[in-house]
């Protein structure tokens, strides 16, 4: 056989199939590859002399990432795609109907990444083995590029673990790890990565003739109450009906109805359930295809590509390398210092030195450390001796001792001018040049911060989002007098932290900060003008970000959004000025979660319960009126926007696409709508123009809109 895109060869009547994707990286699944396909499979059925097949990956970088998403591009209507994925079901039952109609075992060798349409190939297998490598994993993330599965995944999936754990993995797009894929039955074994091939081609030897020959789930996991419960729940009309009500209650109150795929995934598998295979894969061809044209999938694909072309960039002009980081030091050991020293030393694998002010501090940092290494290890996505390995390289010290050695300082102390340039200063002192200074500020300018330091180039921001182990994003901020070697080590290093990042201007209150602020006013605006809480943030989350501004504000701290809400009117003047609200709140000894006080209840473990009533009076504000959800939506979301659009008029973004990805992974606007910058292009900046201008006119200057606005609406120019 000529083929481009695979090897293969035959071991005592093992057909033996190592997918190769030729000139890519990864292995993905485009019509590119399909001819291939086909003849492995024609081979396999139509050759006497093979018994079973062994599929695998010939790539280091894993078994099956998925669909190529550059491919959907290409698809015009929504009828071109449905006919598009009828091909790849086609194909896919073409390989499952080797050991379904013709007998021949098809061992899957999974090792590394099987996502989307990589898992939807292993599913075709009469068994899977796949590795416990650190990388493995396995699952369905369609919906979070605006899509469902489409080569069977709605279909084949429920069939073989139960609609139960199916639908948990297809409706939130969470992978599962090696264990827990043995446990739930996706596959059948679980090995080390240097014997996957022997041992598939052994069970591929022992199924010739025993199709049954498999060992998932185990026979303790099929007897466990939960399975037993699960199987009695789904076996029967009643108890089905149940199951797919709970699952749409629970998919609507996480999506809020914003997002069209998974309720169209829900829909593909009740179908497939309910009138029988045939339907449902036709279902889930017809849904794919309206999804993947749609103005989500639209904004969700539009990320993932600026998420792939910033693993490339350096925030940089010239070709300068970074220099190598292998010694941090963390100036604080509080929740964001804590959080950065894990990451440091989890993620980027880092000896790391976290500094604090008594021997207190440092063990509360230190068993934050501890903590989170412990769960991953309870996760089985670290082994005991490697989490004991990663914990010895963290240690802690009141003193400045054994800074001299390190390659970068991440100070993370209080929004204080005064203590960051104190810190600066002793840091200089006990550190050489090519040592990297930032600083995790959310506001104050790096340049106030340098302005007396010894070595102002290798000095710079980087602005991490709480808590650091989840939120993706690190904001690096650089000053007129940053060198370009300093910048790359940062931007390098926070990519090893396993954060996107992106490189912005100095400035109050830079970019993320910046544009939080005049949203956050506004929220108060409302306030003041008879909006309840519930109805501000409600809004907003029905807009689609995950939390609204009021609830932000107490997660924040009131009295840090109180002084960096002042740096920012410092900086820019009134229209970053809020209602005259924060003192009355401080007042009232109302500091948000950390104290239990602000516009929620909090009980004694900080867990949040309903509005505080109280702070109407507290405020000096009368009753509540209803305002239109539209108008709330219009001033929060506007106000945000416009400032994103000033952001880049004044030379703070380098581009929109940073605009976009900062905004929507580090502040959570809405991904369905691409970010400020991609839903200014979707609306239309001339409608955007109009209703900044309309607002502006009930309220005043706060809503003129940016001069960028109004040349791209003039110009019918789009961002992205």
């Amino acid at each position: 056989m000529d083929l481009k895109h695979f090897s293969f060869g035959i071991e005592d009547g093992i057909a033996i199939a190592l997918f190769d994707r030729a000139g890519e990286a990864m292995n993905t699944l485009a019509p590119a590859v399909f001819d291939d396909f086909v003849a492995v499979v024609d081979r396999v059925a139509t050759d006497e002399k093979i018994e079973a097949l062994v599929f695998g990956s010939a790539k280091r970088s894993g078994f099956l990432a998925g669909a190529d998403i550059r491919y959907f591009e290409t698809l015009s209507s929504a009828q071109e795609a449905t006919a598009a994925i009828r091909e790849l079901q086609a194909l896919l039952a073409t390989l499952e109907a080797l050991h379904t109609e013709n007998g021949k075992p098809v061992v899957m060798a999974i090792d590394g990444p099987a996502l989307g349409g990589g898992l939807e190939v292993a599913l075709t297998g009469s068994m899977r083995i796949i590795t416990d490598g650190a990388r493995t994993q396995l699952g369905q993330p369609e919906v979070q590029l605006g899509v469902i599965p489409g080569g069977g995944g709605t279909q084949r999936l429920p069939n073989l673990i139960g609609i139960a754990a199916a639908l948990d993995m297809i409706l939130t797009g969470r992978p599962v790890r090696p264990h827990k894929a043995r446990k739930i039955g996706l596959v059948d074994e679980v090995v080390p990565p240097q014997v996957l091939l022997d041992v598939a081609k052994k069970r591929a030897r022992e199924s010739v003739g025993n199709l049954e020959a498999h060992t998932a789930p185990s026979l303790r996991d099929r007897l466990s109450p939960s399975h037993l419960q699960a199987m009695a729940l789904e076996q029967n009309p009643v108890g089905r009906r149940v199951l797919f009500k709970k699952a749409e209650e629970q998919m609507l109150a996480e999506t809020k109805g914003n997002y069209p795929a998974p309720e169209r995934a829900l829909q593909a598998v009740k179908i497939g359930i309910e009138q029988g295979p045939e339907a449902g894969y036709d279902a889930e061809a017809r849904f794919f295809g309206q999804l993947v044209v749609s103005p989500e999938s639209e904004a969700l694909r539009g990320l993932f590509f600026a998420s792939q072309m910033m693993k490339y960039a350096t925030g940089i002009s010239t070709n300068t390398d970074p220099k190598p980081v292998n010694k941090v030091a963390v100036l604080g050991g509080g929740l964001m210092g804590a959080g950065i020293a894990t990451v440091s030393a989890l993620k980027a694998g880092s000896t790391v030195r976290i500094k604090e002010v008594d021997d207190a501090a440092v063990g509360r940092a230190l068993a934050h450390v501890n903590e989170q290494i412990a769960r991953q290890v309870k996760r089985r996505q670290l082994r005991a001796f490697e989490g004991e390995q990663i914990m010895n390289k963290v240690t802690g010290s009141t003193a400045f001792d054994g800074l001299s050695n390190t390659d970068l300082v991440i100070e993370a102390v209080f929004e204080s001018l005064d203590l960051k340039r104190s810190l600066l200063k002793q840091v200089e002192e006990v550190v050489g040049n090519g040592v990297v200074f930032a600083s995790n500020t959310s506001s104050l300018p790096i340049g106030d911060i340098a302005a007396k330091a010894k070595r102002p180039e290798a000095v710079l921001g980087m602005h991490y989002f709480s808590p650091v182990e989840k939120m993706p994003l690190l904001e690096i901020i650089v000053t007129e007098d940053t060198a370009d070697w300093a910048t790359v080590t940062a931007v390098e290093y926070g990519k090893k932290q396993g954060k996107t990042v992106i490189v912005v201007k100095d400035g109050p209150g830079f970019y993320t900060t910046r544009i939080l602020v005049p949203y956050t006013g506004e929220a108060l605006y409302l306030l003041a003008d008879g909006a309840s809480v519930e109805a501000i943030d409600g809004a907003m989350v029905r807009w689609g970000f995950p939390v609204g501004p009021l609830l932000l504000s107490d997660e924040v701290g009131l009295d840090v959004g109180a002084h960096i809400s002042q740096i920012m009117v410092d900086a820019f003047g009134d229209r970053m000025a809020g209602p005259d609200m924060m003192p009355g709140l401080l007042d009232d000894d109302r500091k948000g979660r950390k104290n239990g006080r602000g516009f929620y209840t909090y009980d004694e473990d900080g867990k949040r319960g309903g509005v505080d009533e109280s702070v109407y009076s507290a405020l000096g504000l009368g009753p509540r009126r209803q305002l239109p959800s539209p108008e709330l939506e219009d001033r929060m979301a506007l106000a945000m926007i416009n400032e994103a659009a000033r952001c880049l008029e004044d030379g703070i973004l380098q581009s929109s696409l940073d605009g976009d990805m900062g905004a929507v992974m580090g502040l959570g606007f809405p991904p369905f709508r691409g970010g400020p910058f991609w839903w200014i292009d979707l609306e239309g900046a001339g409608k955007i123009v109009d209703r900044l201008d309309a607002l502006a006119e009930r309220h005043g200057d706060r809503f003129a809109a940016a001069q960028i606005l109004r040349d791209h609406a003039e110009s019918g120019k789009k961002f992205r």
